[in-house]
């Protein structure tokens, strides 16, 4: 009897639909057709260039400082134990020198400065760039994160039926106009992909383009909005940060008996000052309730952060707004979230080791 090869990292297969299964690369070069992995494949190249760097120099790993990274990837990934290690790598087709050598590159990147990434376009990569490429979106939780803009896009292919001939063309005329002055063959060529798969996810795209249009609409957004106002609403402040509970304490009075303002207190005692926004959803779960209990020109007392405290002063609180980009693209990103939780439920079957938190 022969034995069973192991399938490789590209290879592994993360979902189902329609009677096809579909891998790791599928999710990959889907990525690359809708222009996504640009950002991500420069800094890629980065890490890379360090790495390079560092032999040229005959650099020596800092040990403790790459076993603290790699001690804070299993923390994130909840990996207490070997097997639970062993298993997660396992489950992605990874190896735990794969692992070693993606902490490795990590670390040469930010012990290594000033390095532009090369002029090289991803789909003129090396079969080994290619691979390392894959084995850093799965340690980075690229994939993951990948393969549901994948399973979103099969579901809306099952969902949707028969797709327009005009709305496919539309999705490769869209392609064709990024990839110039490049030629399709050899476009196609260097990905390993023909003219049908060309089709097959221009049709994919066609679908999903339809379902989110159907689901973004004005009625749509202004619920979403009403059900999301507190979390939307957009809070500005000034902060100081200071390095004990005390040196808080006789800051906050300062402002309150002394009638100082945060900036002229943070001036003079050489405390970080900085003027901040941000939205009440991203206020830390246990300090939410403390923010909007606070009316504009308010302060709040000292809460502790890292070694040290910080104080805030609420300068203005506004209600969300469906103008503002931000709280469009935000309430848009729940309901497709809603919308395409239940069409992956009906049309695609997961394979990830660990369900998406869309299905």
């Amino acid at each position: 009897m022969s034995e069973t090869q192991p399938v490789t990292c590209d290879g592994r297969i993360v979902c189902a639909s329609l009677g096809k299964e579909y891998s790791v690369r599928d999710v990959i070069d889907a990525a690359i057709f809708r222009d996504e992995l640009v950002s991500i494949w420069k800094e890629f190249l980065c890490h890379i260039n360090a790495e390079e760097r560092a032999k040229e120099l005959d650099l020596e790993l800092d040990d403790d400082a790459v076993d603290e990274m790699a001690e804070l990837f299993r923390y994130e990934h909840d990996l207490i134990t070997a097997e639970e290690t062993e298993r997660w790598l396992e489950h992605r087709g990874v190896t735990l020198e794969d692992f070693t050598d993606y902490i490795a590159r990590k670390y040469w990147k930010g012990a290594i400065e000033d390095l532009s990434p090369e002029d090289v376009d991803l789909v003129s990569a090396s079969p080994n760039q290619r691979e390392l490429l894959t084995i850093e979106l799965i340690f980075s939780d690229e994939v993951d994160r990948l393969t549901k803009q994948l399973m979103w896009r099969l579901a809306a292919v099952a969902a949707s039926g028969e797709i327009e001939e005009k709305a496919i063309s539309t999705e490769r005329e869209n392609f064709l106009d990024r990839i110039k002055p490049l030629k399709l063959k050899a476009w196609l060529n260097s990905l390993g992909r023909d003219e049908d798969w060309l089709t097959q996810i221009s049709a994919m795209e066609a679908a999903y383009r339809r379902v989110c249009e159907a689901v973004l609409n004005p009625q749509t957004r202004r619920k979403q909005l009403a059900l999301l106002r507190m979390g939307l609403t957009l809070f500005e402040a000034e902060a100081i940060q200071l390095e004990s509970l005390d040196a808080a304490k006789e800051a906050l009075l300062c402002i309150r008996q002394d009638g100082m303002s945060m900036e002229e207190v943070a001036t003079e005692a050489r405390y970080p000052y900085r003027r901040i926004t941000f939205r009440h959803e991203d206020v830390p779960p246990d300090l939410q309730q403390k923010f909007w209990s606070v009316a504009a020109g308010d302060l709040l007392e000292p809460i502790a952060h890292g070694e040290g405290f910080e104080l805030f002063r609420i300068t203005k609180k506004s209600e969300p707004d469906l103008d503002d980009t931000i709280v469009q693209a935000r309430i848009d990103e729940r309901l497709l979230e809603q919308h395409f939780s239940h069409l992956v439920h009906d049309h695609v079957e997961s394979r990830l080791p660990e369900a998406l938190s869309a299905q």
